[in-house]
């Protein structure tokens, strides 16, 4: 199988080549990504295994010629590619519309107009909203963000497409974890960054907020088994754990014990949102092992130089 990842060298795509490329049933990873970020980690340090599979073009999503022509080379599309300026939702929504809503929009176009026979969509959790209840696979969505709103508007465009292809939406939690293509706005990779670094953390509210995770290799290796495998056309919850954001800071207080830590706006109530793991997806792929907070965070930290 031939396969086209847009965003294919940001946070997640990194992981999820690496994953990929050792397939013997993937013989072709087309890497697409405008290298808007700076994630240009994704061409140094170690050598990926089976390095000839791998392909990569800089281009837009927006590039509606460019996309048509990869995707004449591809089976399978892994739409990775979104703007998330965590915890800045709330910001700029017309970068948001653009990239985010069109720019899906403009991936599952070209797809409809190709031969490939599978889409899978990463969406969010963010599309749930806020709610004191635990959301589920079957909680109608409700975003109350210019993110989550983006995000679920791209989820329309891709469920158009089961008319034609098996076409998935897997909406991850925050993710967190060690990738050569770090993303340190998410909450739990600045914790560990600044407690690393600077022996201090800053908590935004009161702290009492909780949120879904997902570490980054869980939802690489869930992606990759929804890729190989047989699951069928739906939408679906990525989702590893619902932590309290004053447990997490307990926890990361635990890795580094002289840790300092600072609240802004300590009044307010954020928002709050937890997701059940449990999945249908996981009725048709092997689900990823529990594991312990704890023992992932030591793990990031000794992935620090010093």
């Amino acid at each position: 199988m031939r396969v086209l990842i847009t965003g294919g060298a940001g946070y997640v795509g990194t992981k999820l080549v690496k994953r990929l490329v050792g397939e013997e049933a993937v013989d072709k990873i087309i890497v697409y990504d405008n290298l808007s970020k700076g994630h240009h980690n994704f061409f140094l340090g170690d050598t990926f295994k089976n390095k000839e599979k791998i392909q990569a073009y800089s281009g837009d999503i927006l590039d509606t010629r460019q996309l048509k022509r990869l995707m004449k080379d591809a089976d399978i599309v892994i739409h990775l590619a979104a703007i998330v300026t965590t915890p800045f939702a709330n910001t700029d929504p017309h970068f948001y519309e653009q990239v985010n809503h069109w720019g899906t929009a403009e991936v599952a176009y070209c797809s409809e107009e190709s031969d490939i026979s599978k889409f899978i969509y990463l969406s969010s959790t963010s599309v749930y909203g806020a709610s004191d209840e635990v959301a589920t696979e079957g909680t109608v969505a409700s975003p109350s963000t210019f993110y989550g709103i983006s995000k679920l508007r791209g989820e329309e465009h891709v469920d158009r497409l089961r008319e034609k292809m098996t076409a998935i939406t897997l909406r991850g939690g925050n993710v967190y974890g060690y990738s050569k293509c770090m993303r340190f706005d998410a909450v739990i990779n600045r914790f560990m960054f600044d407690a690393n670094f600077t022996g201090r953390i800053q908590i935004f509210g009161n702290g009492r907020q909780s949120r879904a995770f997902i570490h980054v290799d869980h939802l690489t290796d869930s992606i990759a088994k929804t890729i190989l495998g047989n699951v069928v056309s739906g939408t679906y919850n990525l989702v590893d754990k619902n932590l309290q954001v004053l447990d997490l800071v307990d926890t990361v207080k635990e890795i580094y014990p002289k840790l300092e830590f600072l609240f802004t706006n300590q009044h307010m109530n954020l928002r709050e949102l937890r997701v059940d793991p449990e999945s249908k997806l996981f009725d048709q792929i092997e689900k990823f092992p529990e594991t312990d907070l704890k023992t992932e965070l030591v793990e990031f930290k000794e992935r620090f130089a010093f």
